[in-house]
């Protein structure tokens, strides 16, 4: 078999589209790099759906935080608490396990007009559930780094900004939100690279793959098992998030630019990458 009709066969077997079944003996480069890579669909799907929703959710806990309201702080407060405090592997068990207790038929809700019942079975599947904890997650860590950067915003900004007559949503949407991005962008580069590593644990938690369809540490590690040797699919699963780091960097770079724009070279933020060893 050609690596062309290796690509064609399993490049996209991840989401269900080529050959059902995997290859049992006599594995090429080829497959190892198509079927992880294909596997890799999925990483950047959990990471980018949870990143997305996690920043909007990030910067309502950071102004949460910020409140001088004792009902709005402290739930913004006890939120960063919990997810920050234990470990990202247990919160996919906890979970998950809780995602199962709950009735598999959906659950009533009442709205007064109208009654609707919402599927629950799906909160135990790995495309759903496990994106669910990832998105809690980096939005509690996340929402710490940007109230970090709200309570650093030079108080000569916002007095400028009370001085033109701004207050209220104007100020914050023009300038209190664009200067904590500008502050907080290089330290949430870092998250958002590590969200991207935390989504291989996905594979290690309870929730089951679509259709034994895994993300890349499943092909990974299918290698691994079959050949006894790890040495070949773990470099090449690295050498792929090697590349999706890159890619991160790059756009996550660009837009750093984009929000230091108006400031001398000089006092431009650079993005430097520290790899978080232990969360």
């Amino acid at each position: 078999m050609s690596c062309f009709q290796t690509i064609t066969d399993y490049g996209l077997r991840s989401i269900g589209i080529g050959k059902r079944l995997l290859p049992k003996t006599d594995f090429t480069l080829c497959e190892h790099f198509t079927l992880i890579g294909s596997g890799m669909i999925w990483n950047i799907y959990f990471g980018l759906i949870a990143l997305c929703t996690g920043f909007l959710l990030a910067t309502l806990v950071a102004v949460g935080k910020n409140s001088k309201h004792y009902w709005i702080r402290k739930p913004a407060e006890w939120f960063v608490f919990l997810f920050r405090g234990s470990p990202l592997f247990i919160q996919f068990f906890l979970a998950y396990e809780t995602f199962v207790l709950l009735p598999k038929v959906g659950i009533d809700i009442n709205l007064g007009f109208i009654e609707i019942t919402p599927e629950t079975r799906w909160l135990t599947k790995a495309w759903l559930g496990a994106t669910i904890v990832l998105f809690l997650n980096t939005a509690a860590y996340s929402g710490e780094i940007f109230y970090g950067a709200l309570k650093s915003i030079p108080k000569g900004d916002v007095e400028a900004a009370d001085a033109y007559g701004m207050t209220g949503w104007p100020r914050f949407k023009r300038i209190i939100w664009p200067t904590m991005l500008r502050l907080a962008w290089p330290a949430y580069t870092n998250e958002a690279i590590f969200l991207f590593h935390a989504t291989t644990l996905v594979y290690f938690s309870g929730f089951p793959a679509w259709q034994q369809r895994g993300d890349a540490l499943y092909y990974a590690s299918y290698f691994a098992d079959k050949t006894f040797n790890p040495f070949v699919p773990y470099p090449i699963l690295g050498f792929y998030f090697v590349l999706l780091t890159l890619l991160v960097i790059s756009i996550y770079g660009a837009i750093n630019k984009r929000l230091n724009r108006h400031l001398p070279e000089n006092q431009r933020q650079k993005i430097k990458y520290k790899p978080q060893i232990i969360r």
